[in-house]
């Protein structure tokens, strides 16, 4: 019975293994044609085939990536990344079709509603009862673990980038700041450790961590913008931009109690299909939306509009027999989310790592960010804590970390001559994917064996 178990299992993988080679073979062979079609052929319905090819083979190699690495007992966003590594490197061969899939604006677009899905999600996952709940532990693992990452990145990345703009170094300095809390949840979750205080201490930390990290984004990145505006940033501005940052949340918090409520009754009413998932998505979009127009990055209003959001709010859904949100959402996310993860990918250089240097700041930023996430264990109130196991469940940075480098990689700063130069550049961005590959993969089993260590 082993053997028959065990060979399906490794037919899979290589299977797995020899499609993705034959996709990538046959994008090679069909990148002439792309880039013509691209060019020459008139679009179909307003969509140039180039871009359907585009889509089709990002899901395809989103897919099968994923699917590679959930066999090899890893998150399926670390296979979507590498998938993408692997396309853009085909870039290296001469394939220029990759560089038009990069700079595509409808694949950009997809990817940019994936990945306000994706915090949309994270913040429906997310609960302030809770979080007033887990008690002073985890707000105070969460302040250290922000604060710690922040200051030791900015340092890192003000010693190896020097030419660089301050605000730059500050923006490295915010990748490190928030957890992927999906990941730690899973590994507790497979060994069982899910109901321990360690458990409970690193998942309010968690989330409370991401929201802290989103005000940070959310302050940095308005004070990128505005510097890049020309005009002299002075410390009333960045003062301003914080409290414009908590404005919002405080004022979205509020909106959920009084103002959705009565939204969702109103929804309550249609019969319609679809009806429920709609609201939802629409009350995220506006969020997003809103959060742009005071200057903040969408993905803070896509956090805020599922955090405000209560499973009572859809409670009249439920009672009639549909889905929750989170279900109704579940193919939305998976269909769009890989996209940005993808392309996050392609956005790799692999050409800077052929510089010493970048390696070296790769890895002394990895270093830090692991480093960081230790202080953060000094922040446990109370006895009979692994305090360890708090620390190391807090180290990857998953989606998070890349979702912050691609917003950097959108802004600008004015450098040398008058030139504007991107906050985070191709060689800083493959840094940070390489500082995520690594937190991401060393945690499950540091993890483990932390939680099965004695006191």
């Amino acid at each position: 019975m082993k053997t028959r178990v065990a060979r399906p299992r490794s037919r899979a993988t290589k299977t797995l293994l020899l499609t993705t080679a034959a996709a990538l073979a046959v994008v090679a062979l069909l990148s002439p044609t792309a880039s013509a079609a691209s060019g020459d052929e008139s679009p179909v319905h307003g969509l140039a085939p180039f871009v359907l090819l585009s889509i089709a083979l990002v899901l395809l190699v989103a897919k099968l990536g994923g699917e590679l690495f959930v066999k090899l007992g890893q998150p399926a966003v670390l296979g979507e990344l590498v998938g993408g590594i692997l396309l853009g490197s085909l870039s290296l061969f001469g394939v220029a079709w990759v560089e038009e899939l990069r700079a595509d604006a409808v694949v950009a677009a997809l990817a940019e509603i994936g990945v306000i899905i994706l915090l949309f999600e994270v913040g429906l996952e997310s609960n302030l009862g809770e979080m007033k709940a887990v008690g002073w532990s985890s707000l105070l693992v969460a302040t250290l673990g922000v604060v710690a990452p922040f200051f030791l990145g900015w340092g890192v990345a003000a010693y190896f980038l020097p030419d660089e703009p301050t605000l730059g170094h500050v923006f490295i300095g915010a990748t490190l700041c928030a957890t992927s809390v999906g990941i730690t949840a899973r590994v507790l979750r497979d060994i069982g450790k899910l109901q321990t205080r360690e458990a409970s201490i690193i998942l309010g930390a968690a989330v409370i961590d991401d929201v802290m990290g989103l005000l940070i984004l959310a302050v940095v990145a308005g004070a990128i913008r505005a510097a890049g505006e020309g005009g002299a940033l002075a410390l009333i501005d960045v003062a301003l931009i914080a409290l414009k940052s908590i404005a919002f949340l405080v004022g979205a918090i509020l909106v959920g109690r009084y103002v959705v409520p009565h939204l969702f009754r109103g929804a309550a009413r249609m019969q319609s299909r679809g009806v429920l998932v709609s609201s939802a998505v629409a009350f995220c979009f506006l969020l997003a939306w809103a959060a742009g127009a005071v200057g903040l990055a969408p993905i803070v209003g896509a956090f805020a509009a599922g955090l405000v959001l209560d499973e009572i709010h859809f409670e009249e859904f439920v009672v009639r027999g549909e889905q929750r949100v989170s279900e109704l959402l579940a193919p939305v996310s998976a269909l769009l989310v890989p996209i940005f993860f993808v392309l996050m990918g392609l956005k790799v250089d692999l050409r800077a790592f052929a510089r010493v240097e970048i390696l070296g700041f790769a890895a002394v930023l990895t270093f830090v960010a692991i480093l960081g996430k230790q202080v953060c264990s000094l922040g446990v109130v109370g006895r009979g804590v692994k305090r360890l196991a708090v620390g190391l469940g807090m180290i990857p940075r998953g989606e998070v970390g890349l979702i912050f480098a691609g917003i950097g990689a959108t802004l600008w700063l004015p450098g040398a001559n008058g030139a504007r130069v991107p906050v985070v550049d191709a060689a800083t961005f493959g840094a940070v994917v390489i500082m995520v590959l690594v937190t991401t993969l060393v945690t499950p089993p540091a993890l483990k064996w932390a939680m099965k260590e004695k006191g």
